[in-house]
């Protein structure tokens, strides 16, 4: 089975790659967020001691999303597997390995997705979605045919807080700050493609990495 790391920015395309890697070729994506947001609204007790965290507006700890992954990875045994978002610091990484080792997984690449900033925030910054029917457009790449209304239900158009510019800018610091270290931890297996190119030649280029 095979164990793959997406390493980028936001809107770098890493969601957008890990779907086509789901559909063609037996992927699961391990998002954090997504497994986070999936314990707490189960309530399972590592979901419980996970939103204390979260409703004090503090950082879950590295150890609690470990054990959050750790059962995630029993589940996906016979499964290609994407980490996505995850491990964001070099604590994260010597975690996962240790982890990984127990469960006779290794990873086989991590991939990183360049991007230029200033690219990243045309790509975010433009996007508008629906709040009525969850279509979403971009003013520059796929607008709207009736100015900022929706082609589907007519709702007036939104700009999400977190595709705000000033927004984007402070992730985009964030990502800097933390990823430098793992593209060298990374080194050995680390594989840089082109975010800004297609996304079938990222993909092409993604597969035959792998």
């Amino acid at each position: 089975m095979k164990t793959i790391i997406f390493l980028g920015p936001p809107g770098a395309g890493k969601g957008t790659q890990s779907q086509l890697l789901k559909e063609r070729d037996n992927f699961v994506q391990i998002s954090t967020g997504d497994l986070l947001r999936e314990a707490v609204k189960s309530q399972t007790s590592l979901g419980i001691k996970a939103k204390q965290f979260m409703d004090e507006g503090k950082l879950v700890p590295d150890d609690l999303i470990i054990d959050l992954i750790s059962e995630k990875l029993e589940e996906f045994k016979d499964k290609n597997i994407i980490f996505d978002g995850f491990p964001r610091t070099v604590p994260q990484a010597e975690a996962l390995k240790t982890l990984l080792d127990k469960k006779d997984r290794k990873i086989d690449a991590v991939i990183l997705f360049e991007i230029d900033d200033e690219e990243v925030v045309k790509r975010l910054s433009g996007r508008r979605i629906c709040p009525n029917c969850g279509a979403v457009y971009h003013i520059i790449f796929n607008p709207p045919k009736n100015d900022n209304l929706c082609d589907k239900c007519g709702t007036p158009l939104i700009q999400r807080d977190d595709d705000k510019e000033e927004v984007i800018r402070k992730r985009l610091s964030v990502y800097h700050s933390q990823t430098a270290p793992l593209i060298d931890y990374y080194k050995d297996i680390l594989l840089k493609i082109d975010a800004t190119k297609p996304p079938e030649e990222v993909y092409k280029t993604i597969k035959s990495v792998l």
